[in-house]
């Protein structure tokens, strides 16, 4: 019930305002002597580790700054010849792509064709496996690279700025689907396909590719902008992808000929560089 009366509330905000609003405030500098103890009680609130900063918190001009603060070198290990984690998260959903249909919660189902903004590139996930994956505000909000191989396309399509938590995902329809989003084209060495999708949510300032500064979410211009890379982005496993300002959710889609995404239970916890599939022979 709770659920149900926070969405009401905010289907008559202005989401989009808000979360604009929430990306200058943390985008405030902070003087010098009062960022540490800004950070650590941003970290108690909610839970966040400020012990693997690579930084000391000092040296983090804003909040902004230390939401997107990258890790001490080391405290991620990458997985050999797998599909890893491209981020701390906690599983949202998993299963498999069936009659262009992903699960969003019990109950709740959505399209990948609505999803992706395009059917003949759902098409190519038809068999395929994939996974929604939760980021709190206390996780590590950068998003790395699942599996080598070559970047070919981005598309930022606008949308609604709902919420991704788990009272959004049970009473808010299509979600994935509505809010704004990112779908990055990867390319495997097999010849297969991961479609690593960000997707925006209330008070994200904003979502940034690493590889490609023009596309981003909560833009002003609000319009499907999709850009093609000829060559394609060569990327290894691991590799940064891009951040979230603030949590939100990824989800991960792999075609059948890029291999498949280990069975994940809904509310474990994933990290960044862990195994969490295997890729087709010839796609590690």
């Amino acid at each position: 019930m709770l659920g149900r009366l926070l969405i009401l509330l905010l289907s008559v905000l202005p989401k989009h305002t808000l979360s604009h609003g929430a990306g200058w405030l943390a985008t405030r500098p902070i003087p010098r002597p009062l960022r540490g103890r800004v950070h650590r009680g941003y970290s108690r609130v909610f839970g966040a580790r400020p012990e693997e900063a690579a930084l000391p918190l000092e040296e983090y001009p804003t909040l902004n700054a230390f939401f997107t603060r990258t890790l001490k070198p080391g405290l991620r290990p990458v997985a050999d010849a797998a599909i890893v984690s491209p981020v701390d998260a906690t599983v949202g959903a998993y299963g498999r792509v069936e009659a262009d249909t992903l699960v969003q919660a019990k109950g709740r189902d959505y399209s990948l064709a609505a999803l992706l903004g395009s059917r003949e590139l759902a098409d190519r996930y038809e068999g395929g496996t994939y996974a929604t994956l939760y980021l709190s505000p206390s996780d590590y909000h950068r998003i790395h690279v699942p599996l080598s191989g070559r970047i070919t396309a981005a598309t930022y399509i606008p949308g609604e700025l709902w919420p991704v938590n788990v009272a959004a995902v049970a009473n808010v329809a299509n979600l994935f689907a509505v809010n704004e989003r990112i779908v990055v084209d990867l390319e495997t060495v097999s010849g297969g396909r991961l479609a690593v999708v960000p997707v925006g949510a209330t008070m994200v300032g904003m979502t940034r590719l690493a590889f490609d500064d023009a596309v981003h979410t909560n833009a002003r211009r609000r319009e499907v902008q999709s850009r093609s890379y000829d060559p394609p982005v060569r990327v290894e496993t691991g590799d940064p992808l891009g951040h979230f300002e603030f949590g939100s959710t990824v989800v991960l889609v792999c075609s059948p000929d890029a291999g498949s995404i280990d069975t994940l239970t809904p509310g474990a916890t994933v990290r960044v560089g862990e195994r969490i599939g295997a890729p087709a022979v010839g796609g590690a």
